[in-house]
């Protein structure tokens, strides 16, 4: 369903702007409230703080969040429940049940699986599902009650990702939007460009700290700009092969090598598993 300004089918239509604080959510954020979106300004422009990104990416949104305030008049909303670092650490010590990070694996005599990568829930469980609760929070639903709106939720993912383009089955009354791919034809360095035009800096991707993703240049980047996050990510490494319930060793490393010990400025294989993320809701 393309994003327009009316809709023919009786029903009330809201936009939502879901923004992760990186790159292309900056710039499409801006794009929006400039009417780039075919004309259509969004209704929300929610950030999901799952207490763990790094400080770089609540920088940005709070120059962001500045800027809209005094050109538009608007804010962005911060939809923050859980500290997804607490609840991984905390369960590495009572053994009590935590999404699951997508952890690099081995059957702990050197031989990887194929696929090496451990099932991924904390999207769904840190991002979606707390922009989707402050949603109906907005919409003045109470739990349980059927939302009779159609949402529309937009996504900042570009045409070099075209991949991660997929829609959403759940819950059944929200429609994904790519306005990127479906109506700016956008890459990421389009991105960049325009936000360093508007905003005056260089924006950086965002994840979070612990995310397993991470090419060996990002995990480099945290080392050197933020040393106590990147401490606390090896603590944590080491703490999720002992204290999880999987009967795998676990790495937050592709390597699967500790943290600690990895030589990230190696010329090892890097890659961008976002990718291959199912909602395209991490990233941007």
């Amino acid at each position: 369903m393309m994003i327009k300004q009316e809709y023919e089918d009786g029903k009330k239509h809201i936009h939502v702007l879901s923004m992760g604080g990186g790159t292309q959510s900056l710039a499409l954020t801006l794009m929006s409230l400039e009417g780039m979106i075919n004309k259509v300004i969004p209704d929300y422009i929610i950030f999901s703080d799952t207490g763990n990104e790094p400080k770089w990416v609540h920088w940005q949104v709070e120059k962001l969040n500045n800027y809209i305030k005094e050109k538009y008049g608007r804010e962005i909303i911060i939809a923050k429940e859980r500290n997804i670092y607490n609840d991984v650490m905390r369960a590495t010590e009572t053994g009590e049940r935590v999404a699951s990070l997508p952890y690099h694996t081995t059957d702990g005599t050197g031989k990887e699986y194929l696929d090496g990568i451990g099932k991924r829930q904390c999207t769904n469980d840190y991002k979606i599902q707390v922009v989707n609760r402050k949603v109906r929070e907005l919409l003045g639903y109470k739990p349980r009650q059927r939302v009779q709106e159609v949402v529309h939720m937009w996504k900042g993912i570009t045409v070099d990702e075209i991949q991660r383009v997929k829609p959403i089955f759940n819950p059944k009354y929200t429609v994904a939007e790519h306005p990127f791919v479906e109506v700016l034809d956008m890459d990421r360095s389009n991105c960049i460009a325009y936000v360093e035009r508007v905003l005056g800096f260089t924006p950086k991707k965002s994840s979070c700290v612990i995310c397993p993703f991470h090419d060996n240049m990002y995990w480099l980047e945290i080392k050197k700009e933020e040393p106590e996050e990147f401490e606390k990510a090896c603590i944590l490494d080491e703490k999720i092969r002992s204290g999880l319930k999987y009967k795998d060793q676990l790495f937050l490393h592709k390597s699967r090598k500790p943290l600690r010990e990895v030589d990230l400025q190696e010329d090892q294989i890097t890659i961008d598993d976002f990718f291959n993320e199912y909602e395209g809701f991490c990233g941007i």
